[in-house]
């Protein structure tokens, strides 16, 4: 495990849950907005060790609830799974965060019992999805299966987009609509700015615009929220 980072105490990435945070680094995208910049890259330094960390959980039983694991793209890492199961068996729920580009490994660690929530990243409609997830071409079709097997129902997750002023146009949100169809719970995440992210120029939306993306997408899945609003 390639481990970059840890927010010991967290109320927000797993919601409902006291939790920790883990990051790992290596990503397969490279947004233009990322927050995370500096472990994306092969040649990020790791910060812990895996035994570091679940040293670290073995203390704090009794105290936190949960685990969420982020990057970066967590589903890169080769020992996740065992990893996981470490945590799973100090009594810890785990939530994965993921880009879904992965979809063998996301659906094994599904159907293996080894997560108790996903939080899937929506980068944009398919018809704009490269460009939002900084590649020069993307095979949608491996979005498309993480998708429509958490669509299934087999654990509970949630869909998410950050929405980026200069990236982003209400036409996004009206292919998301559709192709998230069924979705339990949608969020759209208001982009922020920080000197970390690559690309300069991008900003947030108004409370305005966010309502309208999430007015588009609300006839097709159970609940729309915004996320990250200040105003």
């Amino acid at each position: 495990m390639k481990i970059c980072g840890l927010q010991k105490t967290t109320l927000l990435d797993y919601p409902g849950h006291v939790a920790a945070t883990i990051f790992t680094g290596g990503c397969n995208f490279r947004c233009p907005w990322c927050q995370n910049t500096e472990i994306i890259f092969p040649d990020a330094e790791a910060d812990y060790t895996a035994e570091e960390i679940l040293s670290f959980l073995k203390k704090r039983r009794g105290i936190l609830e949960g685990v969420c694991i982020t990057g970066g793209e967590p589903t890169l890492q080769p020992d996740l799974p065992d990893f996981i199961g470490s945590i799973k068996e100090m009594g810890f729920l785990v939530k994965l965060d993921s880009n879904g580009y992965l979809p063998d490994r996301l659906i094994s660690l599904c159907q293996s019992g080894l997560l108790d929530y996903v939080a899937m990243d929506i980068k944009s409609g398919p018809s704009h999805y490269a460009a939002a997830a900084g590649l020069s071409s993307i095979q949608v079709e491996r979005i498309q299966e993480s998708m429509q097997f958490l669509l299934s129902g087999s654990v509970p997750f949630e869909f998410r987009t950050t929405a980026v002023k200069g990236l982003h146009t209400i036409e996004d949100f009206k292919e998301i609509g559709p192709w998230i169809k069924g979705c339990p719970r949608y969020f759209i995440q208001n982009f922020k700015e920080s000197e970390a992210v690559p690309v300069k120029e991008f900003s947030g939306f108004s409370k305005e615009e966010l309502d309208a993306f999430a007015n588009c997408t609300a006839p097709y899945v159970g609940h729309v929220e915004l996320r990250g609003i200040d105003f």
